[in-house]
């Protein structure tokens, strides 16, 4: 859930969620199910993607940690996740899950993202700077740009 408010928040895109899921059993088909329904909700929500920036980037610092992300909204979905925080799990959570939330959020989405969390002791704060990094790439890339006539594409679609 705080991975998910900073998401929105930083982003400055509306975000409300209700989610019903195994977690009795594990978090993978809820985590992963998230991600695949924010990104249908991106791509239907960016229509043809008219008149946005398309390009979004952002470092983030969390008190000891640094991400970097980068997102290209233009259809091509790619994702890139190197990270530097050893540790598996914060408490009963399983952080691979994280690799399978944004990669459904980038197919789903149509978008190619490149994170890299550079360094971190507490993993806490290490994806703090990565959902942080990633959602204010987000913002800076879905941003109407008035001088954006069409489609950000020498192709004239994405």
């Amino acid at each position: 859930d705080h991975m998910l408010e900073l998401l929105g928040r930083h982003s400055l895109i509306d975000l409300t969620l209700a989610a019903k899921g195994d977690i009795h059993v594990d978090y993978h088909h809820t985590v992963e199910d998230i991600g695949l329904v924010m990104g249908q909700a991106l791509d239907r929500a960016l229509g043809t993607r008219k008149g946005i920036s398309r390009y979004g980037w952002s470092i983030v610092p969390m008190d000891d940690a640094l991400s970097w992300a980068a997102v290209d909204l233009g259809g091509r979905p790619y994702l890139v996740l190197q990270t530097a925080t050893r540790r598996r799990k914060i408490l009963d959570f399983d952080l691979g899950l994280i690799r399978d939330f944004l990669q459904a959020l980038v197919t789903q989405g149509k978008l190619n993202l490149h994170i890299l969390q550079l360094y971190g002791k507490d993993p806490h704060h290490a994806y703090e700077s990565v959902f942080k990094a990633l959602a204010r790439a987000m913002r800076m890339a879905v941003t109407i740009d008035p001088r954006e006539k069409g489609v950000p594409s020498t192709k004239g679609k994405i």
